[in-house]
């Protein structure tokens, strides 16, 4: 049985000739004007980052040149040398990548065991559980702030990665996430495991985890992300500078003016050194992070 398009105008179903080229034209205009606004949103979002990296490479006569100049006229690494001078780049760089490393991999693993859980096994609580999920998400992260703090000082973890760690091993975010993905996984592949004799160890690791993986890009971009950009906790628990992760290494030396005053330069390539880690990250992860966003929730 035939259907008829009533998306278009009637003389263009029909096929009339000027009709489809005054249509087409239309379309062509439309979706220029389109592309054109979103091209100029992306160029509106991008510029400053384009400003921070090129400002990496200028000269200082660049920099404080009158007009802006965005392109270099010379190009030099002499802002990342200095900065290497004034600040341990590699001690932060390395603080950093510890912790989101490891608050990444917590998070994968905790994550994606409870969400298993609550999408796909029956035990006493699961649907409390799941609401203290949801209600978790609600609640703001700055608000958690002093009780995370008061947790640390009590367990003797202030200024110490397990303070910069443990509080974000897990998050409700992970768990909800995770929980939509895995419930999307039909129950007869369970169910053809376990009529195997597979134990529920044996499901997660072998067929839910490789089943899951644009969820678990997406969950990675997204907790890399926030731990690599977090700033506020990081500073509240160390005091040590030597545990000073990239941002709060970096904010406080823009802040003494014994070191930071006359060095735009210098903070423009430590905020590349900061912001280039994640590109990199989403860069590896693209493809199953566009995945993972298209399909998570549905079932």
């Amino acid at each position: 049985m035939s259907t008829v398009d009533t998306s278009r105008p009637s003389a263009v179903r029909t096929g009339d000739p000027a009709t489809l080229a005054a249509f087409r034209r239309r379309d062509r205009t439309r979706k220029t004007l389109l592309y054109t606004l979103l091209s100029f949103g992306l160029l509106v979002m991008l510029a400053p980052f384009l400003w921070m990296g090129l400002s990496a490479f200028k000269t200082t006569e660049d920099l404080t040149a009158s007009p802006p100049v965005w392109i270099p006229t010379e190009w030099t690494l002499a802002h990342f040398r200095d900065l290497l001078d004034v600040l341990n780049m590699p001690l932060h760089f390395f603080n950093s990548t510890l912790v989101a490393v490891f608050v990444t991999l917590g998070n994968l693993v905790f994550c994606s065991m409870l969400g298993y859980a609550l999408a796909k096994l029956n035990f006493f609580g699961k649907g409390p559980v799941f609401g203290l999920v949801l209600g978790a998400l609600m609640v703001p992260m700055n608000l958690m702030l002093i009780p995370k703090f008061v947790l640390m000082s009590q367990f003797g973890l202030l200024d110490s990665y397990a303070a910069l760690i443990l509080p974000f091993a897990a998050g409700a975010f992970g768990v909800f996430l995770m929980r939509q993905f895995i419930s999307s996984v039909p129950d007869e592949l369970i169910d053809a495991a376990r009529v195997d004799g597979a134990n529920e160890w044996f499901i997660y690791w072998r067929i839910i985890l490789p089943l899951v993986k644009p969820a678990m890009a997406t969950l990675a971009i997204f907790t890399f992300m926030g731990s690599w950009n977090n700033f506020l906790w990081p500073l509240i628990v160390t005091n040590d500078p030597d545990k000073y992760t990239l941002p709060v290494a970096l904010a406080t030396f823009a802040i003494d003016p014994t070191k930071s005053e006359g060095s735009n330069g210098m903070l423009m390539a430590g905020a590349f050194l900061v912001v280039l880690p994640i590109l990199l990250v989403f860069i590896a992860l693209q493809r199953y992070f566009t995945q993972g966003i298209a399909t998570a929730g549905l079932k």
